[in-house]
């Protein structure tokens, strides 16, 4: 297993304070973590330094997270796994249409179970679980 700080991990949400929590959350998790608010933004981070794995809201102003994923998916990056989250409601056939996606790794809806995100994200890395993780896991005294 590979550990977290050897994988950078882009998000890409336009809300800044779910962009803020993830960030950190992710980050305490052991991860290096950059962010992006809009698909535009993310391509071009994507191009400057390509990520281990992105975190990919659909709902994004000035390019969208579905164009994100067929524009990566025909791309030098198509090899880049994805975890979707959304909070635009998706009935089951759409949710499984997105996870069939070539380069979907998880598909998330908001709001947001950090553990359920934490967990997809060391399962597609292949990393040891960190701080946040671990604490979740230990029982109560």
């Amino acid at each position: 297993m590979t550990a977290p700080n050897q994988r950078r991990i882009l998000l890409v949400d336009d809300d800044d304070a779910i962009q803020k929590l993830l960030v950190h959350v992710i980050g305490k998790e052991g991860f290096q973590v950059d962010a992006a608010a809009d698909g535009e933004e993310a391509l071009r981070k994507i191009g400057e330094v390509p990520p281990h794995l992105i975190v990919l809201d659909l709902m994004l102003p000035r390019y969208g997270g579905f164009e994100v994923l067929r524009h990566l998916q025909t791309s030098a990056h198509s090899g880049i796994p994805i975890v979707v989250i959304t909070g635009r409601y998706t009935d089951k056939s759409t949710a499984e249409l997105i996870r069939q996606e070539s380069n979907v790794a998880d598909f998330l809806e908001k709001p947001i179970k950090l553990q359920l995100l934490l967990a997809a994200i060391h399962r597609v890395l292949g990393t040891e679980p960190g701080e946040i993780s671990a604490e979740a896991n230990r029982p109560a005294p």
